[in-house]
């Protein structure tokens, strides 16, 4: 997995404090996981979605929106 900025979402957690927590533990899941398809991703993040090249994932409850790359 790679995540597109890190720096990106400090930023936003800086910006808007409410998401700090949401956004952490997203960032340490996909860290520590090793996902070979989405269907494996869908596992743990159930509502991600396939964007060309890009997975979407529902952070936060939706609240929060970020793309990360993924390739299977």
């Amino acid at each position: 997995m790679h995540i597109i900025s890190r720096k990106s979402l400090n930023e936003f957690a800086q910006k808007y404090p409410e998401t700090k927590t949401a956004l952490a533990q997203w960032y340490q899941l996909m860290k520590q996981g090793e996902f070979n398809s989405l269907a494996e991703l869908r596992q743990v993040f159930p509502t991600a979605d396939k964007v060309g090249k890009l997975t979407v994932f529902n952070i936060g409850g939706n609240k929060i929106r970020r793309y990360c790359c993924y390739s299977l």
